[in-house]
């Protein structure tokens, strides 16, 4: 089993940027991502209908015969992933907002988070925050549109940069000094947003933690690859692979499925 790939799935594109963080750390695993965009984003589609896709999408992956699953998708991760542990014999890697970091950091005591609306009406986001957040203020903004765009292949569009311009305003307005991305589709606007924060801004997303936490539950489990070969590394979606491989700098192919 240690040579079989580690599942990767996500509401789209945007956990790309956490397969990133996961190749480069661990360039010898085999991978195969599994994009649900037609479906993206799975934010508003309320908590069982969620769970629903993320069950379709986790047996995908078991059918190819995954060792690991990774959520790459902040709501996917917030309101189902219970239910993954809970039904399937296998490790599963979930993905939250980083607002621990932030809040132990924070100067100002404000810090901003910029989510999914699935993701902040969760209840584990919700845990969360009120454990390590409670004595600071949080300005949360729901990215509503901005996972459309992007995968619309939007990105650097002006449509962007205005939504981004009203999304930060109020997290400016209360002087904030740490941005916490919640959705893995985010960070492909650092560009955008390093343009449009001031400097003493700090911009947090969970990619590098996820990777470490893969690899540990790797070791944990005796699944690590110990082959020398090239790592193969496969790429589906049920949207435009146009989008996925711009993404992913035209280095890999990006195959169509529909699922």
């Amino acid at each position: 089993m240690n040579s079989n790939p580690i599942g990767i799935f996500d509401s789209g594109v945007g956990g790309t940027s956490i397969w990133k963080e996961i190749h480069a750390l661990l360039p010898q695993e085999n991978t195969l991502y599994l994009a649900d965009s037609a479906n993206a984003p799975y934010g508003p589609k309320g908590k069982d209908a969620i769970i629903d896709l993320s069950i379709k999408n986790t047996e995908y992956l078991i059918n190819k015969n995954c060792k690991l699953i990774v959520v790459a998708c902040n709501t996917a991760t917030t309101n189902a992933i219970d239910f993954l542990r809970n039904t399937y014999q296998m490790p599963f890697i979930g993905i939250e907002p980083a607002i621990k970091p932030a809040a132990l950091q924070t100067q100002t005591h404000a810090v901003g988070i910029l989510a999914t609306r699935g993701t902040l009406t969760s209840a584990l986001f919700s845990k969360t925050s009120g454990l390590f957040a409670s004595n600071i203020k949080v300005i949360e903004q729901h990215g509503d549109g901005i996972v459309e765009l992007i995968e619309a292949g939007k990105l650097f569009s002006e449509e962007m940069r205005s939504l981004l311009e009203v999304y930060l305003k109020p997290m400016l307005d209360a002087n904030i000094d740490y941005l916490v991305l919640g959705c893995t589709h985010y960070p492909y606007l650092m560009p955008l947003l390093l343009e449009l924060l001031p400097n003493h801004v700090k911009i947090i997303d969970s990619g590098e933690a996820v990777a470490r936490q893969t690899k540990a539950i790797l070791e944990k489990h005796d699944l690590l690859n110990s082959g020398f070969t090239k790592s193969k590394n496969e790429f589906f979606t049920n949207g435009d692979p146009k989008v996925m491989q711009s993404l992913l700098g035209g280095k890999f192919k990006v195959d169509y499925l529909a699922f």
